[in-house]
């Protein structure tokens, strides 16, 4: 059996737990089941990063000692893994007794290689980041992150030799292009190793300046530099460093790594040269994901938009919300949170498009064979698309969620899921029951059933416990084993002819708009329905403002092109950049708010009617010359498309 380890970041206990903690965890919650699914022996890893100055700032502020304030906080995030129901094998603290003694062991394996040495430094230290920078990397004058003006510090401390592995490290993620990934974050570690000569890293505070840390081993008027002792964590917690305990290291490691952009360096740079400085194997993987913002802007406590995910899963279901979080985020770009974008998703694919499905067939079953499943018959070629489908997504959705592709994993598996509604559309079983076409009715619905279940067995790792009622519903019982996937894909038929089975499924009810939208909607409409009712005679007079003059409709540039090029905005989610030729010298570039609807390599190749003569704007970053048009019913998107040669007008 092969074996997967999966690690978040271990959290900074400086502040309470938000949706960017919790979306971490989840993709790795996520991995793990992914994998486990697969046959692997699937591990995961979480926990709290607890000692440095900030932690000494924040407990006085809040008088207590810093071992006090520590474990309230880390209580905190342990007690929302759990409510969030987080399949995580360990969770581990800085302050681990364990762990510091591996942390010791590290820094003592790289002392006496030769490649930590002490000298003297001053330089720009900012205690937001604890860390310090170089001129080079102030923007002016201040902090990159924090926007703050750092204070310079001289004095004596020890030094990683980290500068001696640049061109090692350079040269392992040329030749390993996955090494870090998206591609982006890969690029932009290169470009930090190629554009600056690597300084060695101060690895040490003073104890007469912070105490709170792990006591240097070769010399105890020092503690370690937070980043040093928390990086070694994903090490320390399979036991390494620690006498007769590293069974665990040698059966996991390497590791898959998950963060958020913001600690790519310390992760990108730091780690694998103190790995390759203690002559240990690096990390499989480092996947690094974009930021959730609010209103296009970072959450922030100062500005009041901090996402509580406690109350979103509550209230809008677990599953529902995990769903969300893996769809919506394109891994690696930022993504908008937002209710209404919850709710969207919530509405057009899990009670739309998935409940949907499961509600009305098991509900015709029930009507038309008592809850039985019936026995398959003659398969005909639009039985045999359902299956292809089905199968073929599946193979795709496996290796995308391989690559860390959630969001267009989950967007392919959507589309078999969408074809078989279509089916039962075409299909009409309740004609086929009038009409006393009994056996061919038991063939539709049994074909629905066998792939239906299918989709519920792919479900378990972004949406567990609904992917078991799902299947609990199809009268099976979940069961993890080694060739559950292989078996899945290789078989038709799994379900069992006469067994019982759902007559109804609910899973996925429908939410209407928050609240006090709702309410100012409902505002909105009394106010106009009370000013119709005081002005009749005067809006009777008005012109119908629906109806436009033949003149305004002549303003338009209307033009087809052919979409020559599609892909995913490299700062937006919910964007796709196209170039598109509309008969003219060079492609226009436009940029255009479907993500969430379309597959754009599948867009290529595509006639669209495009409105020409918009002026140009700037979308995230990117200038867009144009507007491609899109047909919207029932929360389906589609394009408007023509067959006519490029750079025709319609008119």
């Amino acid at each position: 059996m092969s074996n997967f380890y999966v690690t978040t970041p271990i959290y900074y206990v400086n502040a309470r737990p938000h949706l960017g903690h919790a979306y971490t965890t989840i993709v790795a919650d996520t991995l793990k089941r992914f994998y486990a699914l697969l046959g692997y022996d699937a591990r995961m890893l979480t926990g709290t990063d607890e000692h440095g100055d900030k932690i000494v700032k924040a407990a006085t502020k809040e008088n207590k000692t810093p071992k006090e304030f520590v474990d309230g906080i880390s209580n905190e995030f342990a007690a929302l893994w759990n409510d969030l129901k987080i399949d995580y094998d360990k969770f581990i603290r800085t302050t681990d007794e364990k762990h510091k003694k591996s942390v010791q062991t590290l820094l003592q394996r790289i002392y006496d290689k030769g490649d930590i040495y002490y000298g003297e430094y001053g330089g720009h230290y900012c205690f937001g980041c604890e860390r310090f920078y170089t001129e080079k990397e102030l923007e002016n004058g201040l902090c990159p992150q924090h926007k703050t003006k750092p204070e310079y510090i001289s004095e004596k401390n020890y030094f990683f030799k980290m500068s001696k592995y640049q061109e090692w490290l350079k040269q392992y993620i040329l030749d390993n292009p996955d090494f870090i990934r998206p591609e982006r974050y890969r690029n932009e570690v290169l470009a930090m190793l190629e554009g600056n000569v690597l300084e060695d890293l101060c690895i040490s505070r003073p104890k007469s300046r912070l105490e709170w840390g792990i006591e240097l081993p070769f010399d105890n008027n020092y503690v370690c530099y937070v980043w040093f002792d928390a990086l070694a964590n994903y090490i320390s917690a399979l036991g390494w460093g620690n006498i007769g305990d590293l069974s665990d290291f040698d059966k996991y490691w390497p590791a898959e790594h998950l963060v958020a952009k913001d600690i790519l360096k310390p992760h990108g740079i730091f780690w694998p040269t103190m790995l390759k400085a203690a002559d240990l194997p690096v990390y499989r993987h480092l996947n690094v994901h974009g930021y959730w913002l609010v209103k296009d802007t970072k959450m922030s406590k100062s500005l009041g938009n901090v996402v509580d995910p406690r109350f979103a899963s509550e209230h809008f279901g677990l599953d529902a919300f995990r769903y969300f979080l893996l769809r919506d985020m394109h891994f690696g770009s930022d993504a908008s949170y937002s209710e209404e974008a919850l709710i969207s998703r919530i509405n057009s694919d899990l009670a739309n498009d998935l409940g949907n499905l499961f509600s009305r067939v098991l509900s015709m079953n029930g009507k038309y064979f008592a809850k039985e499943i019936p026995a398959v018959g003659e398969i005909l070629p639009d039985d045999e698309q359902i299956f292809a489908s089905v199968e073929n997504a599946a193979r795709n959705y496996i290796q995308l969620f391989k690559e860390v592709r959630f969001s267009q994993a989950l967007e392919g598996l959507w589309e078999p899921i969408r074809l078989m509604n279509k089916y039962v559309d075409s299909q009409a079983p309740w004609t086929l029951y009038k009409e006393n076409k009994l056996e061919r009715l038991a063939t539709v619905l049994r074909v629905l059933l066998e792939n239906m279940y299918k989709i519920a067995v792919l479900l378990y790792p972004v949406m567990p416990e609904s992917s078991k009622k799902m299947q609990a519903q199809l009268g099976k019982e979940f069961r993890m084993h080694a060739k559950l996937i292989d078996d899945l894909l290789s078989c038709k038929i799994h379900l069992r002819t006469g067994g019982m089975i759902s007559e109804t499924s609910n899973l996925f009810p429908r939410f209407e708009k928050p609240a006090e939208d709702k309410e100012k909607t409902e505002k909105k409409q009394s106010s106009n329905k009370g000013a119709k009712q005081n002005n009749t005679k005067s809006n009777e007079e008005k012109t119908d403002n629906s109806c436009i003059e033949f003149a305004d409709f002549q303003k338009l540039d209307l033009r087809v092109g052919t979409i020559i090029a599609a892909e995913q905005h490299p700062d937006a989610d919910k964007l796709l950049r196209f170039d598109v030729d509309l008969g003219e010298e060079k492609p226009r570039q436009i940029i255009s708010g479907i993500a969430e609807f379309f597959n754009p390599a599948e867009l290529v190749g595509k006639k669209v009617v495009v409105v020409a003569n918009l002026p140009p704007r700037k979308l995230r970053g990117l200038v867009s010359h144009g507007m491609i048009l899109t047909a919207e019913k029932d929360e389906h998107l589609s394009l408007l498309t023509s067959v006519a040669p490029n750079g025709s007008k319609i008119s």
